[in-house]
């Protein structure tokens, strides 16, 4: 797990050594074992290490391949790369490191992009060709690892994480509006663009090529991989599909508990990290595991029900585990913001401080922590949200459905006066067709509520998944920490794009309207109602959990906010902002923004996750605007 940077100078202008030095100095955190940088001309490489498998300076990169043509600066992990490595021997590639890194490196010699296919992990890569002077960029199938790129004029520079873009003094910052309107329409961004003008993230699923000896080089993207949720033709028995799920998931539990060093787990109370730990700690005994908890002498209603510190405990009795656990309160939230916002670099998905302190907490005993994100995407984790799209006359009506749900932040009819200080720059963006964009590549035949259920289930793991992802690495990686996702193998990534959604869901029919503001009591109030949600899953754990686990309700890992924010955060929320020269008021119009706040303060609306998002742009707007 590491952290790559990279320049090419368009014009031909030789690389300066303390450039490429500054812009992995930028992502030091992401690798603080081993730094390298390698220039030819024009071409800069750089890698900050964090050493996971084989800890010898034979893991040192950027790595250059033994023919000496292939140049690889790489961050992840390939669970399978031993296999990979006895195919790539039998070929006649020989090695002189036990890393995946020059599994990675040799592979693609060999084989090409088609390397990327086989390739069971999380991952981003660069790799330069000396020959055909042509640059390959490409990221895992689902999006784990980051990888951010930006031509400006004569320059163009990647990395992991946009600071080390931003440390090449010349690349000039600039709000994008557009991209600003669309995250506060979903609290997520659906394309390819940052909150930086001209900054790309590289799709999840994607590799991109550069070639330098075109007279105008562009990056040309292209999809190798994609997300197809979909009916099986012939359905087996029911004892089938759990049967292979468990065998499957211990699988990928397994194959991920390759390391050098210290391993543990989160153990959030739920049974998604449950599942994981339960399999793990078979073969570490007293395994560490860490969780989070709140301090819930200021929450009010639904929000009392927010700590599963119970569970936790519990779970790391009944699996033998060395616990650690900490208790976030309302003032941590202000006191991380800073910190958290540098690290996260724009928000994305959900209110994540607590996901920042969990990392920082394992970072304390562990380099390599498993998670259990991927699990409710893959299974239907998320009922009440499929279930406002199942019945429809066309897949017209089902997006229009969809996406009213999905404006998290600031609905359609306020958004024209909340953006009335730049509405003449985004007013032809229109957030219904980027949210229909998502399906560009799938039919809009739809038939039956499998068919809607399954579109629900590729959208929410191409966006609100996407979101989660960036957000666990950034702030996993803050601490120097190595995250992986176990339900994010390939194997049972593909069984669950193929599982019947009669065998996830059981009450296609029974529609619930929850306010998605409260996620704890929308997964509460839905499962006690209809007790559905990832049926196959929690039928196929059911042996290896305890039974209250494998049986309870879906409980997101959401902090108490709606009542912090207007009990013990309300001065810290004024001051932020009812402050008329607070720097987001450059972009949205004050009055407006001002009086969705006091909805909340007052009591008469919760809008959280607005407030959140608020004050995560307004120091967003600090750092890397303003600064």
């Amino acid at each position: 797990m590491c952290g790559l940077a990279g320049v090419i100078s368009l014009n031909g202008e030789p690389v300066a050594p303390p450039l490429l030095r500054a812009m992995t100095d930028a992502i030091k955190h992401r690798g603080p074992d081993d730094e390298g940088q390698w220039i030819e001309g024009s071409v800069g490489l750089g890698h900050r290490r964090l050493s996971i498998i084989d800890l010898s300076p034979a893991g040192h990169q950027p790595m250059v391949s033994a023919n000496h043509r292939y140049v690889l600066s790489y961050n992840g992990e390939i669970y399978n790369f031993k296999e990979l490595r006895s195919e790539l021997e039998a070929l006649g590639y020989w090695f002189r490191s036990k890393t995946d890194s020059e599994v990675v490196l040799n592979a693609l010699d060999a084989w090409g992009v088609k390397a990327l296919d086989r390739f069971n992990g999380m991952f981003a890569l660069a790799l330069w060709d000396r020959n055909t002077k042509k640059l390959l960029l490409a990221r895992d199938r689902y999006g784990i690892k980051p990888l951010y790129y930006v031509q400006q004029g004569s320059i163009f520079s990647f990395a992991s994480e946009q600071k080390a873009i931003l440390a090449d003094k010349r690349i000039q910052r600039k709000v994008d509006k557009k991209a600003l309107l669309e995250y506060f329409t979903f609290q997520n961004i659906f394309t390819d663009r940052t909150l930086l003008e001209d900054i790309k993230l590289l799709p999840s699923g994607c590799f991109a090529e550069l070639d330098l000896k075109l007279s105008s080089p562009t990056l040309k993207v292209t999809q190798y991989w994609d997300y197809d949720f979909r009916e099986p033709a012939e359905k087996a028995d029911k004892q089938e599909y759990v049967e292979e799920l468990q065998r499957l998931f211990k699988q990928a539990v397994n194959r991920q508990l390759v390391t050098d060093v210290e391993l543990g787990s989160y153990l959030s109370g739920g049974m998604d990290s449950g599942s994981i730990t339960a399999v793990a700690a078979q073969s570490y005994p007293y395994m560490k595991t860490f969780t989070c908890g709140f301090d819930l002498h200021s929450a009010s209603g639904l929000e009392l029900g927010f700590d599963e510190r119970a569970k936790s405990e519990f779970m790391s009795y009944h699996f033998k585990t060395e616990h650690y656990e900490m208790v976030l309160k309302a003032g941590d939230m202000e006191r991380c913001l800073p910190k958290l916002a540098w690290h996260l670099e724009e928000p994305r998905v959900g209110q994540s401080y607590p996901n920042y302190y969990v990392a920082q907490l394992a970072s304390k005993f562990v380099k390599v922590v498993l998670s259990g994100a991927g699990g409710d995407e893959l299974f239907g984790g998320y009922p009440w949200r499929y279930y406002r799209a199942v019945s429809n006359s066309n897949f017209d009506d089902y997006i229009d459905k969809y996406y009213q749900f999905w404006q998290r932040l600031i609905p359609n009819k306020e958004i024209q006066k909340v953006f009335s200080p730049i509405w003449d720059d985004v007013k032809d963006v229109w957030t219904r067709d980027i949210f229909k964009g998502v399906f560009k590549h799938h039919s809009e035949q739809l038939y039956t509520p499998e068919d809607y259920i399954n579109h629900s289930l590729y959208f929410e793991a191409k966006t609100f998944l996407s979101g989660l992802l960036v957000v666990e690495d950034k702030l996993s990686m803050a601490h120097s920490l190595e995250t992986r996702l176990p339900f994010l193998d390939n194997d049972l990534v593909d069984f669950a794009m193929r599982c019947p959604v009669s065998l996830k869901l059981n009450n296609l029919s029974d529609v619930m309207k929850i306010n998605e503001n409260d996620p704890g009591a929308a997964g509460s109030r839905h499962f006690q109602r209809t007790k559905d949600g990832k049926q196959i899953f929690r039928d196929a754990m059911a042996s290896m959990l305890p039974k209250n686990i494998a049986t309870a309700e879906k409980q997101g890992f959401s902090s108490p906010d709606a009542s912090w924010f207007k009990g013990e955060s309300i001065e810290f929320v004024k001051t932020k902002m009812m402050n008329d020269n607070a720097g987001v008021y450059s972009f949205l119009d004050k009055e407006a923004v001002q009086n969705l706040i006091l909805e909340h303060l007052e009591g008469h609306k919760n809008r959280r996750l607005l407030i959140w998002s608020l004050l995560n742009v307004e120091e967003w707007n600090n750092q890397f605007v303003v600064s």
